[in-house]
């Protein structure tokens, strides 16, 4: 989700267009949550891990 976030942050920024770059920050936002629950052993949405 984070490179996903940083490919869209990217693209928006370099064709200017807003929303790709909005939602690229968010998806960055939402991947480093996810990330620091997942590396402190905490269950995320009733799963201990993505697979």
């Amino acid at each position: 989700m984070i490179i996903l976030g940083l490919i869209l942050l990217l693209l928006g920024f370099a064709l200017g267009i807003g929303i790709l770059w909005t939602i690229g920050v968010v998806l960055i936002i939402i991947g480093a949550v996810l990330w620091v629950l997942g590396a402190t052993d905490r269950a995320v949405a009733g799963r201990r891990h993505y697979w």
